[in-house]
């Protein structure tokens, strides 16, 4: 678990490095003296951006091969300019743009489809070549239940939608999820 000041501080990265990019001067980003040790952690973190309720980039790494604020810096910066499914976050979005990240435990194999908990679990569903990620607040916010869950992370993954019951590995992991205004409320 991260404290209050750790979510705000990778909260406070993730839209630096946004503006960074963005050639914004918003502040100077952390220098490692400054960082807190929590998120120094090597852990995996996915951000993403909604613009108005809107989906505006999704974007992270479930390996723990770094630092957790290398993470969030990084894939702040995938999602603003580097989702494909979303034109690059211009200047003028910027402080529209809501940030929430997801910190990710290592995803573990699940030997069946059962061991799924909608709400508690995300899901990595792959075969041979094709992979597909789902955080887990992605079932709650669409009302699914296991089955339909599974059945989108195939189809995100580019597999058929029964593909979780006929070979396809199946890996779960938890998230702790904060975003811009939970930060701010607490």
């Amino acid at each position: 678990m991260l404290s209050q000041s750790d979510r705000t501080f990778l909260l406070k990265t993730a839209r630096l490095a946004i503006a960074e990019r963005l050639q914004i001067p918003l502040g100077e980003l952390p220098v490692p003296g400054q960082t807190p040790p929590a998120t120094m952690e090597k852990m995996g973190a996915f951000v993403t951006l909604h613009a108005r309720s809107d989906l505006r980039g999704c974007i992270g790494y479930t390996c723990a091969d770094r630092p957790l604020v290398q993470v969030v810096r990084r894939s702040a910066q995938a999602a603003a300019f580097g989702d494909d499914r979303f034109t690059p976050v211009r200047r003028s979005e910027l402080a529209d743009l809501q940030i929430e990240i997801s910190v990710l435990t290592v995803p573990i194999r699940a030997d069946d489809p059962s061991e799924v908990e909608v709400g508690r679990h995300g899901i990595i569903i792959s075969q041979g070549p094709y992979r597909g990620l789902l955080l887990p607040q992605v079932a709650t916010e669409h009302h699914w239940d296991r089955d339909a869950f599974l059945a989108n992370g195939c189809v995100k993954a580019g597999l058929p939608r029964n593909a979780y019951t006929t070979g396809a590995l199946i890996e779960v992991f938890e998230a702790e999820v904060f975003g811009e205004e939970s930060a701010r409320a607490g």
